[in-house]
């Protein structure tokens, strides 16, 4: 049987649900690792007791451990996720200190869970490329992680972080909400990766990024359908869509009608 409780020096990836079927010694006892740890709550919730302190979690938390960090957590039948032993060679690229990230926007947790799913793919196949490709991934998910930490620095320096940044988008979209940008385009152009900045979007306003460019785009198609005569293909090209059929496909997944019946009900 698998020894959850004495990994090797290499990355592992155990499933929580798994470590909870072991029994209440594997998960709530104090144990320690000797290289960091990454704990991904996916679903349910419980309590976690770390260098003697309390506290509870929930679902969509991301809580990294560093080396030899005295902890453990009581689970329930409803909680999984995974646990990752990250490998020595990756330790430099952590935050030094324990990371505890609620991942609240849904591009962040579709990123984290396919990092996580890379690993396990590479765990898996185990050759030697496999290996190389190991590496890579675990590398990215440590930038991932430094830089979701840095960004819950950002915000405790700068409670209104999230206001400005969500300001400073939404000034950018009226400005090139017709040149057919993506939210990845806006939030390059602004520093940030995606999903922080649908995040800020969310703390300000309870609305994520990709929401504002849907409104912002939706409410000009139907200005200019009702308030001029301009052809819907021309329409279309004005809002930066690359083909009138695909226009047509947006708009009425919106609007639940296609741009010409808005038209004659306008």
């Amino acid at each position: 049987m698998l020894d959850f409780t004495r990994p090797t020096a290499g990355p592992s990836l155990v499933s929580l649900p798994k470590l909870i079927a072991g029994g209440r010694w594997r998960t709530a006892a104090m144990r320690s690792y000797s290289q960091p740890v990454l704990y991904w709550f996916t679903r349910g919730e419980g309590r976690m007791t770390v260098q003697g302190v309390y506290r509870p979690f929930h679902a969509y938390e991301a809580i990294l451990l560093p080396a030899g960090t005295m902890h453990g957590f009581e689970g329930s039948d409803e909680t999984d996720g995974s646990l990752l032993f990250l490998p020595s060679d990756v330790i430099e690229s952590l935050p030094e200190d324990m990371v505890t990230l609620h991942i609240d926007a849904s591009e962040a947790r579709d990123d984290l869970n396919a990092r996580i799913e890379d690993i396990r793919t590479e765990l898996t196949r185990g050759t030697k490329r496999s290996e190389r490709a190991l590496g890579f991934h675990l590398g990215l998910l440590a930038v991932w992680l430094e830089r979701q930490a840095q960004y819950r620095i950002d915000e405790v320096r700068d409670p209104r972080a999230h206001e400005t940044l969500a300001e400073a988008y939404t000034s950018l979209l009226e400005r090139y909400f017709r040149d057919g940008h993506t939210v990845a385009d806006f939030a390059r152009a602004l520093g940030v990766t995606p999903a922080h900045l649908s995040r800020a979007c969310r703390k300000a306003s309870g609305r994520p990024a990709s929401a504002f460019l849907k409104d912002r785009v939706n409410f000009e198609a139907r200005r200019l359908l009702a308030e001029t005569r301009m052809p819907i293909s021309e329409v279309a090209a004005t809002l930066g869509f690359t083909s009138h059929a695909y226009f047509t496909r947006a708009f009425q997944s919106l609007n639940g009608q296609t741009p010409s019946a808005f038209r004659r009900s306008a």
